[in-house]
């Protein structure tokens, strides 16, 4: 059975309610369809460079577009007037050429006449000022009037193409999370009523804002006032208020997906939504199951670690492939590189992606984009870039038949929470949380993923108060500042239940209102790790590591003394005065709860992960040089070289090379963004 069919198959069935987890397309893990192909924008073409793009779409093998994002207006060029024809031919033309299309709801930005009717959704700053939508996601999301029309327009454009047989999947509201924070009046009363529901009471709310500080006691609801996002102001403040737009996000995604429910029940939800935008973001892994059957984004690499991470982020829990909803084609006042974008196309595969849409197909004449570069050239002369994503498509279309997309296993699991990065980088200058927190929280993420990536072993990104952990080997909590109860509940029952655990430093100091546990550290875990950790110090050299009778180097000079109680100690700081602990190991229940002192070390973390995976039975994937990733698939191994030097791979015995059609003994050689898929 055809993916397509296997979709409408098991979405079918899917109730209009938004409250309850989205179901997984029946039939999955197993092979399916890869998809390559681009974002289009037709509201900058004429009818007849549409007809050409089409034309040179099909000849260059594509097979998916994405479109309808950012066009508000080209549907509804005034309230309540709304223009389908064009959209219909195009639709109609993709179909007739055998390209499939994720239609994307424009509800960001809104167009000029509803800002000018309904000035509820204009921006307001923090000084009180009036914003008017200079750039795209200048927008008040939370206002009634935009969520109001954004369901209408959905609702139209659902009941106009929801069963369209050239749409494949619904995407809603690009990039939502880039939009901006507003400080209107609704916007502070909207604020008050979600304090009230969240502490019930003002005396609650007094508590948990720490406001006997600094003469802030409130007393009425009528003295809070929205936190400044940019400071002055206390974190704990500061965190609700990327938690109340963080809420109006998801209930906006919420407002689309029951549309998408009622009108295209048979077609998923693939969104590019960026979760991680640093202007707002919002809680992506608390609530993604309930508004994405896919995990999809831009992927915009710049790095194998980060950008694998950030994708694996999208993925979450899901059993369904990542999709790049936009891709990699060039880069913003440069052309590109020849073979880049195929060997992150490659590299995508690795992690478990269907999909790649090039950013964007036709280069834009005006506007912020204009010199992001497209497929074609801004004379519409196509550049090589068409070329090579024709390439990808043709070798996409051999692989998806040696089982692609890869169904991945992850055998362990990294916690990543939204609450955690933006309490660890609160607004100044008066915080001393940016001075105790000094090496930024995706740094150190970073850094305890990348030795297990670098050991080519699948894994998953995700929060660890809202996933079953019970699917992985282990569970690795790193820099995670902020403890709340459901992920420290979630925590003990796994170590409990046989589960390990590694903790590193600066993980559950804070509780989930942002303010120091006034119980022994790590907050609500002290027991399951078997020690305490207070004091913590700079000392005045890298930290070098004692373990398993090696000494590990590290670039750190940040670590917490850690006072075992039930905890044995495995490895000492050794060029510290009186060798303190680096690193403890606690049995608790049927499990196993490490604790590292320092920072996350790659090496540090590599020499533990290593000495771990016999025990936990973590199988490690090929042997791969520093900057090449391999998985073996179906009994194939895909390897990929993400450097710019040639790479050797030794492989064992002889090999074709299904890409290349070489055939290799004992080594593999890969040129500088090469790719191969070896077969015995």
């Amino acid at each position: 059975m055809k993916l397509v069919a296997k979709i409408a198959f098991a979405l079918a069935t899917l109730a209009a309610s938004t409250t309850m987890p989205l179901a997984a397309p029946a039939g999955w893990p197993g092979p399916g369809q890869l998809f390559v192909g681009t974002c289009y924008q037709p509201v900058d073409r004429t009818p007849d460079q549409i007809q050409r793009d089409i034309a040179l779409m099909k000849e260059a093998g594509f097979n998916i577009v994405r479109m309808g994002d950012l066009s508000w207006d080209y549907f509804e060029p005034a309230d309540g007037k709304f223009t389908f024809a064009a959209f219909d031919r195009i639709l109609d033309a993709m179909q007739a050429n055998g390209i499939k299309v994720i239609v994307d709801i424009p509800g960001t930005p809104a167009p000029l006449w509803l800002h000018r009717k309904y000035p509820g959704v204009n921006l307001v700053n923090a000084q009180g000022a009036v914003v008017h939508p200079a750039e795209r996601y200048m927008l008040d999301i939370s206002d009634p009037d935009y969520r109001r029309h954004a369901v209408r327009l959905a609702e139209r454009m659902m009941q106009r193409y929801g069963k369209h047989p050239a749409v494949l999947a619904i995407g809603f509201d690009n990039e939502i999370g880039n939009t901006f924070m507003s400080y209107s009046q609704a916007d502070r009363t909207r604020f008050i009523a979600w304090l009230k529901r969240r502490y019930g009471t003002l005396d609650a709310l007094n508590k948990a804002w720490a406001t006997q500080r600094w003469s802030r006691h409130l007393s009425s609801w009528d003295e809070v006032e929205l936190p400044y996002a940019d400071g002055p102001g206390p974190a704990e403040r500061n965190l609700d208020l990327h938690r109340f737009w963080s809420d109006n996000t998801i209930d906006v995604l919420k407002d689309l997906e029951a549309v998408r429910a009622k009108y295209a029940p048979d077609k998923p939800a693939i969104s590019n939504l960026w979760d991680s935008a640093g202007r707002k973001g919002f809680d992506y892994l608390s609530t993604y199951r309930q508004y994405t059957h896919y995990g999809a984004m831009g992927f915009y690499p710049g790095e194998p670690v980060g950008s694998g991470f950030e994708a694996l982020m999208m993925k979450a829990g899901l059993d369904t492939p990542i999709w790049f909803n936009e891709f990699t084609a060039g880069g913003g006042g440069y052309y590109g590189t020849k073979g880049r974008s195929r060997m992150w196309a490659n590299l995508g595969l690795l992690l478990g992606a269907q999909s790649v849409m090039a950013w964007t197909y036709n280069s834009h004449l005006g506007g912020e984009e204009q010199m992001l570069m497209g497929l074609l050239d801004h004379d519409s002369k196509p550049s090589w870039k068409l070329a090579e994503f024709g390439a990808i498509a043709s070798e996409f279309k051999t692989l998806q038949g040696m089982g692609f997309p890869r169904h991945t296993e992850p055998q362990v699991a990294f916690a990543y929470s939204f609450d955690s990065r933006n309490a660890s980088n609160p607004p100044g200058p008066s915080n001393t949380m940016r001075q105790y927190f000094t090496i930024p929280y995706m740094d150190q993420v970073h850094n305890a993923f990348a030795p297990i990536f670098n050991d080519n072993i699948d894994t998953a990104v995700i929060h660890v108060g809202h996933d079953d952990l019970r699917r992985y080997k282990m569970v690795v909590v790193a820099a995670d500042l902020v403890m709340d109860k459901d992920s420290a509940d979630a925590l003990r029952r796994y170590v409990e239940g046989g589960g390990t655990v590694v903790m590193t430093a600066f993980s559950a100091k804070v509780s989930e209102t942002g303010q120091v546990f006034d119980t022994p550290l790590p907050g609500r875990l002290s027991d399951v790790f078997g020690l305490r950790t207070s004091e913590y110090y700079n000392a005045d050299v890298p930290l070098d590591v004692g373990f398993d009778g090696k000494t590990v180097t590290t670039s750190t000079k940040f670590y917490e003394v850690l006072e075992p109680s039930t905890a044995k100690v495995v490895a000492r700081l050794t060029n510290v005065e009186g060798s303190p602990p680096a690193i403890t190991e606690n049995r608790f229940g049927q499990g196993r709860a490490i604790y590292v002192a320092t920072a996350a070390q790659r090496p540090v973390m590599q020499a533990l992960y290593r000495s771990l995976y016999a025990s936990l039975g973590i199988a490690r994937g090929p042997v791969t040089p520093e900057g090449v990733y391999a998985r073996e698939v179906d009994g194939r191994t895909l390897y990929v070289n993400t450097t710019t030097k040639p790479q050797d791979v030794k492989i064992d015995g002889a090999a074709a090379g299904v890409l290349g059609g070489q055939t290799w003994n004992g080594t593999l050689r890969l040129e500088p963004f090469g790719a191969e898929l070896l077969r015995k």
